[in-house]
């Protein structure tokens, strides 16, 4: 692939309509008009990828209830509510069993046939799910503690995994906010264990990735440091990403996702202390609602950047996905415009670099 190749984190907003198909809001829909109308949609959402020019694009995540909640599409033992302001939620109340296995499969595959661009397919980490969805008073009867519910995850995504790598997917994003939480000192500070509560999530990820053919797909985490939760007003975690450096490091992937639009980011001279072999994709377009970044203003980010890490290790993506969770209110066409923006900044880059 070229210099600088551009793609999006993963999820894409959905309008209105699209969520009712897919939160089952809409009265009177049969299943196969509830496919019909899904299929149209993603289409819709993959050629306005290719329109602004992205070369790796997604579904934009619109099949999904949210992006940790697909778990609950490929095993039994969870029980489905909402959040207060309409976000769906997943909670393990039961043995955690596989379900026939290819849902996100079937997301990479139906993306494969649409475009001759490179697909880029999302799933959960395990630590994250245990973060998310197990709770101490539903969840304890059941699993006892977290990290047990995340390793009887593992099995069920590695199982998935294999399935979109042959589905056609070529870059594979294990997402893990999780991880970026041990950036902040507050955080870290809560844990007896320090070194053994972070070391579970890169050991979690290791496991779901081991043995994998690299030759078929990339294999990418995002460390996500919320820059979504802008979007909902959530509290942000301080910290920069050197306090996880090391960990970052261990993890057994091609590639890791960093965000550094906004002021907590931190600095970019971690990016020198990565291994010399973890390519990055480098959250150079900012999430927030109601801005958009210039191409000079990405520009400028990605060449902060080129001052610690190689051009042929860099990616460009936004921070985050742009749709973080069901109840955000994302403006499409906004969206649409930032894409267009982190183009031109690549092809700028492209011209200056090549």
């Amino acid at each position: 692939m070229t210099l600088f190749p551009t793609s999006v984190v993963g999820s894409l907003p959905r309008p209105a309509w699209v969520l009712d198909l897919v939160l089952d809001d809409a009265p009177n829909i049969d299943p196969q008009s509830r496919q019909i109308g899904l299929d149209a949609a993603i289409a819709a959402a993959v050629a306005l990828q290719e329109r602004a020019g992205l070369d790796v694009v997604t579904d934009g995540e619109w099949r999904r209830r949210s992006y940790i909640g697909v778990i609950a599409e490929l095993a039994h033992g969870f029980t489905l509510s909402k959040a207060a302001d309409g976000r769906p939620l997943t909670t393990v109340t039961g043995e955690v069993t596989p379900k026939d296995g290819g849902f996100i499969a079937a997301e990479a595959r139906f993306v494969r046939a649409l475009t001759t661009k490179q697909v880029k397919v999302t799933l959960p980490a395990p630590a994250l799910l245990a973060e998310r969805m197990w709770d101490p008073h539903a969840s304890s009867r059941v699993y006892a503690r977290r990290e047990d519910f995340a390793r009887a995850c593992i099995p069920i995504l590695r199982r998935e995994l294999e399935l979109v790598i042959d589905a056609g997917a070529d870059v594979v994003q294990i997402d893990d906010p999780h991880l970026c939480l041990f950036v902040d000192p507050e955080v870290r500070a809560r844990h007896d264990d320090l070194d053994a509560a972070v070391g579970f999530a890169v050991d979690a990820t290791n496991e779901l990735v081991a043995g994998l053919d690299r030759k078929q797909a990339r294999l990418c985490v995002h460390l996500c440091r919320r820059a979504g939760a802008r979007v909902r007003g959530e509290a942000q975690h301080e910290g920069g990403y050197g306090a996880i450096v090391d960990a970052i490091n261990r993890l057994r992937v091609d590639a890791v996702t960093m965000e550094f639009s906004g002021a907590r980011a931190g600095g970019m001279d971690v990016l020198g202390a990565l291994r010399s072999d973890l390519s990055v994709e480098l959250g150079c377009v900012g999430v927030t609602p109601g801005v958009v970044d210039d191409a000079d203003t990405i520009v400028a980010r990605v060449q902060r950047a080129l001052q610690h890490i190689d051009a042929s290790r860099i990616s460009l993506v936004p921070d985050c996905g742009f749709a973080p969770g069901a109840g955000a209110k994302v403006d499409l066409d906004e969206v649409y415009r930032k894409l267009c923006e982190e183009v031109a900044a690549a092809k700028r880059l492209r011209a200056a670099h090549d």
